[in-house]
């Protein structure tokens, strides 16, 4: 399992890392939220465990950031804050856990496995009625299935992945096709009308109201999904 570990504490990142690698996860050891916050971007965790103490970003903010993407990550708060308002902060922000240091480790690699039977069986990305289940590569839109080519599968779901911050072409192109941003091509915008065209993106709802487009163009940017967070 991918898992993701923010703690401003380097020895005690690494000294979890050391601990959950042994039980098979894959582990990522950001030490502030920004960082952490880039990780999600660049590839969406497994699980996370999440100090709140971080530099640039509270591990709140990446708490909510995570929540805005997916409701599928199991989230666990590891921190020294003893405020009983704070526990209760974090779980109506949607955290599955919560464990105060100092912490037994046997405690945390327990509570690990177990949000990890709990965890859904596929990840999946929404914004709005829009619905991408990265494991059995399926979309939605209104509860309707919408059938994309591979390409068009994996642009939405960078898309989806970067909710609320417009993408650049270039970054697209590299995630996308993995190819260099001086490839001097337009396939990105021709494949961003292919999703809006596949998606009805701008076509009125069902209820005859207009919708707002789902795509939206950056100008001097690129594209994004979602509200600006």
């Amino acid at each position: 399992m991918r898992l993701l570990i923010a703690d401003d504490d380097r020895a005690l990142g690494s000294f979890l890392a050391r601990g959950l690698e042994k039980d098979g996860h894959e582990v990522t050891v950001t030490t502030d939220g920004e960082m952490a916050m880039e990780a999600v971007r660049r590839d969406l965790p497994e699980m996370a465990v999440l100090d709140l103490n971080l530099p640039r970003r509270d591990g709140t903010e990446v708490l909510e950031f995570l929540r805005s993407i997916t409701q599928d990550v199991p989230i666990l708060i590891l921190t020294a804050r003893q405020e009983p308002e704070t526990r209760l902060k974090c779980l109506e922000m949607g955290a599955d856990d919560f464990m105060q240091k100092p912490f037994s480790f046997a405690e945390l690699r327990a509570r690990c496995r177990a949000l990890g039977r709990r965890r859904a069986p596929g990840l999946v990305l929404r914004s709005g009625d829009v619905e991408l289940n990265r494991v059995e590569h399926t979309v939605t839109r209104r509860g309707e299935q919408v059938t994309l080519t591979n390409r068009e599968f994996a642009l939405l779901e960078q898309l989806l992945l970067h909710r609320g911050h417009a993408v650049s072409r270039a970054a697209l192109l590299d995630g996308v096709w993995n190819m260099s941003p001086d490839a001097g091509t337009n396939v990105v915008d021709v494949y961003i009308n292919y999703l809006r065209r596949k998606l009805q993106d701008g076509m009125p709802r069902p209820d005859g109201e207009s919708a707002a487009p789902l795509i939206q163009t950056v100008r001097g940017l690129g594209y994004r999904i979602g509200a600006q967070l």
